[in-house]
């Protein structure tokens, strides 16, 4: 008798290994967000055949971009670098998620030369290696601008120095022929940027028509096969698609690597008759983004049930070939690269109506079946709240605080969140907060006090254009929630799992200008008040930016239908800083008033109606607010 693990080849059999591994009770994850393995006294396998079937999709893998300065920290302080220690370390994991194929990180790195170990470890371990959507033929792009001189005029340009390209691109198949490797093929400018245009988009085309034709000279001359019979692929990103659009065509063996607005919208699928290409289609994919619109790389913003209807859509229109994910320093993106590679290999097993399922089976298998209900609904939510919006682009003027309660919904919503995950940390076993902490409780916390800091910093403009004398109050907790959100990242760099993961958290994400993270982190602007040493009552209504009575128009609230029953708002508050005395009265018997203390200690009067009592027709009543002067609200 006998246990028997097979695969069709290598990494076959390893699926197998990590699948068993999985079952026993090992996360993906041990490592990579310290989710502590099960203990088991006894295992037992079934008697039978357990087949997992072919991947749909073929290549399925992950890009490390937008590596600094968090994952280039960490890996320094851990590895010394981003190294043959910190790559295996990738290529484990990636196999745990039966994933196949990498492009590696290439800010500052450069693959191949940073450590000769490496390529040979990755074909070792049997992952695909290929290089970004900007750099052909093996090499990396710092390979070229730390000796650009050695290369014709030093000009990343064909047109001028097509000579010394070739040779740049003939020595980097030379170098990795030896591994398997999925050829970036093509050009783009000199760095992740459009191409040098030759004066035309018909001149472009001939151009890389050409770089094509000598691409595959090369591929033939150093590799000694017929060219068709070496995977490739020819990135559509961003301007590249519209020479694609415009006619230009590769060879038909060539992946076409269709791609997303760079926020997880695919900006096209294969036609019918793009499908019978024998290079077939793929999709490179954004969950983090360095460029515009704008750069989202702090934290995981990207709700499962967006990225099954996408990727399903690219499975049904047949881009199956390659499935390459741009997921910026890993972490703290691991739930949704998991969900990825878990639905390349089998996309109609993951559709729509299968990701709550999803969602808890995962919960349930890295922290047990106890609270997996909650844990699946806190993610679920945080991504939907983080999808609203991206934390990064919250601005104080996001969430309205004028009309239908917008702000305060948003903040009450996100404030729900946070306390449900605190209070679920403050109960796990003490093995498992770590990892609840990485997964669950710190993108819910962190997200959380952005939203009520912008929503905070929004309020405390309005309060300073009214004239409250509160205003002061709501910006010292614009002020406290700065402090917090700087606490968290200091936790998770410092105190998390004894601070492994230090560096992690460095992104600055408070205070972008323009598509590019900010610098540092800048608190949102707060206003100031100095308040009348006096007795000064000021009343605000729904709707309204203005101050009664000071304003000169009547204060009138939105009208009230009975066929769509709601509720509307005045406010009364201190503009001088004496206390004020008043009564508030409904000059109708069907006008409902409920008194409301606010934190910033003002003081909320709902107004509803009583439709059982209201008049039949149209129907007018006012509220009378009675000070040193009186206020009517109609």
């Amino acid at each position: 008798r006998a246990l028997v693990i097979a695969g069709s080849d290598k990494r076959g059999t390893i699926y197998g290994i990590y699948e068993l591994s999985e079952q026993l009770g090992v996360s993906p994850w041990y490592w990579w967000a310290d989710v502590p393995p099960k203990k088991r006294a006894e295992a037992y396998v079934l008697p039978g055949r357990y087949a997992s079937g072919e991947p749909v999709v073929r290549y399925r893998g992950i890009f490390l971009n937008d590596e600094a300065p968090c994952l280039t920290g960490w890996a320094q302080e851990k590895f010394g670098g981003l190294n043959s220690q910190f790559y295996t370390k990738v290529f484990e994991l990636l196999l745990r998620l039966r994933a196949n194929y990498l492009w590696p990180a290439m800010w500052d790195n450069a693959f191949n030369e940073d450590d000769p170990e490496t390529p040979r470890l990755a074909d070792e371990y049997g992952i695909v290696m290929g290089t970004s959507h900007h750099e052909p033929m093996m090499r990396a792009h710092k390979e070229w601008t730390k000796r650009r001189e050695q290369y014709g005029n030093g000009k990343w340009n064909y047109a001028t120095n097509g000579e010394a390209l070739q040779r740049f691109f003939r020595e980097g198949i030379a170098r990795n022929k030896a591994y398997e490797n999925l050829v970036t093929v093509g050009m783009r400018g000199d760095g992740d940027e459009g191409m040098t245009s030759t004066g035309s988009i018909e001149s472009d085309i001939q151009q890389l028509e050409r770089i094509f034709a000598d691409q595959r000279r090369i591929l033939a001359d150093e590799m000694k096969v017929d060219p068709a019979t070496v995977p490739q692929l020819w990135a559509l990103f961003t301007e590249v698609q519209k020479f694609y659009e415009a006619g230009l065509r590769p060879p038909d063996d060539v992946t076409l690597l269709w791609t997303d607005d760079n926020t997880g919208n695919l900006r096209r699928l294969p036609t019918a008759e793009e499908r019978k290409r024998s290079g077939g289609a793929g999709i490179y994919y954004h969950i983090d983004m360095h460029g515009g619109p704008f750069a989202y790389q702090w934290i995981n913003t990207n709700p499962f049930p967006k990225i099954a209807e996408q990727m399903n859509l690219a499975a049904e229109y047949g881009a199956t070939r390659i499935w390459i994910v741009n997921v910026g320093d890993l972490k703290p993106l691991e739930l949704p690269i998991e969900f990825i590679m878990r639905l390349a290999w089998n996309p109609a097993a993951l559709n729509k109506d299968q990701v709550a399922a999803y969602t808890r089976r995962w919960a349930e298998r890295d922290f047990g079946p106890e609270h997996a209900a909650e844990i699946a609904d806190l993610v679920a939510r945080y991504t939907k709240y983080n999808g609203w919006r991206k934390p990064e682009l919250l601005t104080p003027d996001t969430f309205s605080l004028l009309n239908y309660d917008e702000a305060e919904r948003v903040e009450a919503a996100w404030r729900d969140v946070a306390e449900r995950a605190e209070k679920l940390h403050s109960i796990l076993p003490a093995e498992q907060r770590d990892a609840f902490f990485q997964l669950v409780l710190h993108p819910a916390k962190a997200s959380a006090i952005v939203a009520q800091m912008n929503i905070a910093a929004g309020r405390n403009r309005l309060f300073a254009k009214q004239g409250r004398a509160s205003t002061n109050a709501v910006a010292e907790r614009v002020r406290e929630l700065f402090r917090q959100d700087q606490a968290l990242s200091e936790t998770y760099n410092h105190q998390l799992a004894g601070g492994k993961w230090n560096h992690l958290m460095d992104q600055a994400h408070l205070g972008q200008f323009d598509w590019e993270p900010p610098v540092v982190d800048a608190m949102p602007a707060v206003a100031e008040v100095s308040p009348p040493n006096e007795t000064r009552l000021g009343v605000a209504i729904e709707g309204s930016l203005f101050t009664w009575p000071d304003h000169y128009s009547g204060a009138v609230l939105p009208a009230f239908d009975s066929f769509q029953p709601r509720r509307s708002y005045i406010e009364v508050f201190p503009i001088g800083t004496q206390p004020i005395v008043y009564t508030v009265t409904a000059d109708r018997p069907w006008i409902v008033l409920v008194e409301e203390l606010r934190p910033e200690g003002d003081r909320r009067y709902w107004v509803s109606i009583d439709w059982t009592k209201a008049p039949e027709g149209a129907a007018t009543g006012a509220i009378l607010v009675k000070g040193a002067r009186t206020v009517r609200v109609k």
